[in-house]
C-alpha cells in the first residue's frame, strides 16, 4: 500500500521560510519535497538516536572488559596493521 500524502498548514517564521524557498531553489526541488525531506531526515535522527541509546542501556561493561583484558588470541599480522 502506498502512503499517500495528507496537507497540513505550517506556520513558519518569515526568515525560515525564507531559508526554505532559497535552499528548495538551490536543490532544484519544492518547497513541500523540501520540509519533507528535512522532517524525514529529523525522525531517523531521533529514531537512530534512540535505537543507540537502547543499545546502550542493554550494555554489559564488565563482559566488555572482561572480553579485553583475555591473553588469547594471536598477535596482529604485519598486513593488520595501520601504518
Amino acid at each position: 500500500m502506498r502512503n499517500s500524502p495528507s496537507t497540513y498548514p505550517l506556520r513558519l517564521p518569515n526568515s525560515i521560510k525564507a531559508e526554505v524557498v532559497r535552499c528548495a531553489k538551490a536543490e532544484g526541488t519544492s518547497f513541500n519535497q523540501f520540509v519533507a525531506t528535512a522532517v524525514a531526515e529529523k525522525l531517523a535522527a531521533m529514531n537512530t538516536a534512540a535505537f543507540f541509546s537502547a543499545r546502550r542501556d542493554r550494555a554489559d561493561f564488565d563482559a566488555f572488559d572482561r572480553i579485553m583484558q583475555r591473553q588469547s588470541g594471536e598477535p596482529p599480522q604485519t598486513d593488520d596493521l595501520i601504518p
